[in-house]
């Protein structure tokens, strides 16, 4: 069993099969310096060894198997990079809260305004909700208005995700940012 899992581990290592590891009896040949042909694979593989590069098996399941030669670190040192410049490209979202109070003051309001546009700007979503403590829960029409008058305000910088909801003793919202070119 110990030696099964180690031989799915080399075979995920290399992708590939490469050189001595190709085992069927003939394959199309492609890649630089060498002309495009079915040879049988010895010939193709003293090619590769006579280049000082590798015979990489690139399509296995085409009749027969297209094969290349190339270097083979060189090749994937390349994947890697490419595959990390597009990780690199792929964007995280993040969220950012903003907590208010059914009765939040105009200045109060005014100072979370701020704080939320550089969120938005900074290319963040925003989750705006109104936290109602105790019998203050019988003031959800001030926190919807807050919430909707926050949306009407941010309207240039983002686009309302989630209208407010009230969820238990919260009434949420969701602002994400517009896409800038």
């Amino acid at each position: 069993m110990r030696r099964f899992n180690k031989r799915v581990q080399r075979e995920n290592k290399n992708p590939h099969r490469i050189n001595t590891d190709i085992r069927v009896p003939e394959v199309r040949l492609v890649g630089d310096n060498v002309e495009m042909d079915v040879y049988p694979t010895k010939v193709a593989q003293s090619k590769a060894n006579e280049l000082g590069l590798d015979l990489v098996e690139i399509s296995p399941n085409a009749k027969p198997p297209v094969c290349k030669i190339m270097d083979y670190k060189k090749f994937l040192y390349e994947q890697k990079k490419r595959d990390k410049a597009l990780k690199a490209k792929a964007s995280k979202v993040t969220v950012k809260e903003i907590r208010f109070g059914p009765n939040t003051d105009d200045h109060d309001y005014e100072f979370k305004k701020k704080h939320a546009e550089k969120f938005l700007k900074d290319g963040a979503k925003l989750k705006a909700y109104v936290f109602f403590k105790g019998r203050s829960i019988v003031y959800k029409d001030k926190g919807e208005i807050l919430l909707l008058r926050l949306a009407s305000e941010l309207e240039d910088l983002g686009k309302v995700e989630q209208m407010p909801k009230l969820e238990g003793k919260r009434m949420t919202m969701f602002i994400a940012p517009k896409k800038t070119k």
